[in-house]
């Protein structure tokens, strides 16, 4: 369950620019996917702030990403561009600039960009992210 604190955070985070697409490490890397089918771009994942991550994330026209759970809880805040989000085992539904999508622990997980644009969005991990998080839900599918 999230605190006022987090509640602040995820605020003050879904009020960022989204005129800020793409950093200069992120275009160095523009033709390199992740495992994961989309860019990753670490803005604080830090030993010392243990209770918090954030990434940048980017998705091309036409990917979706791999269908995988985490077992920390995580937000997603969209920068740019539509996509559509599948969750569990609800219905997947469409996402925009400026929405906000919780992801508890243990959640499969995965987003397709239908649109013609980047879908951009950061992604908000507490605890922080680390790669023994992560576990892949696709069959034959390396895990970061």
């Amino acid at each position: 369950m999230p605190s006022d604190r987090d509640d602040v955070l995820l605020e003050l985070l879904a009020g960022l620019n989204p005129e800020l697409l793409r950093t200069p490490a992120e275009e160095a890397v523009h033709n390199e996917l992740t495992d994961e089918r989309l860019f990753v771009t670490e803005l604080l994942n830090d030993a010392a702030v243990p209770h918090l991550s954030v990434a940048r994330c980017r998705v091309l026209p036409g990917v979706t990403t791999q269908l995988h759970a985490l077992s920390v809880n995580e937000w997603y805040l969209i920068e740019a561009g539509l996509g559509r989000m599948h969750l569990g085992d609800s219905e997947s539904f469409e996402v925009g600039v400026r929405d906000a999508i919780q992801i508890p622990a243990g959640t499969a997980q995965q987003i397709s960009n239908p649109g013609d644009d980047d879908l951009v969005f950061l992604c908000v991990c507490m605890p922080r992210f680390r790669p023994d998080v992560y576990r892949s839900l696709e069959d034959g599918a390396p895990t970061p």
